[in-house]
């Protein structure tokens, strides 16, 4: 199982981090801490990264017509077109 944290800051950061591993003790489910990462600014996930995917998204240009509203969509990870 991945879990992935974000967070607006480092305060409320803690706050989730606290969340996800007493709801995980409280299911009896445990992490193994040789393969999590904490503090991180960016994730590569599935083979993006967020923080380049995010700044993708604030520089794209207002859609023209429908196929480009598809490619803001597909990008934006509101739809998958593929």
């Amino acid at each position: 199982m991945d879990l992935m944290n974000q967070s607006c800051d480092e305060t409320e950061h803690v706050e989730h981090l606290r969340l996800v591993l007493q709801i995980l003790r409280d299911k009896q489910l445990y992490a193994k801490f040789s393969k999590c990462e904490f503090w991180l600014n960016e994730v590569s996930f599935l083979g993006h990264v967020d923080s380049s995917k995010d700044l993708a998204v604030l520089d794209w240009k207002p859609p023209q017509n429908v196929f480009k509203i598809l490619a803001f969509w597909d990008l934006s990870g509101i739809i998958d077109v593929s």
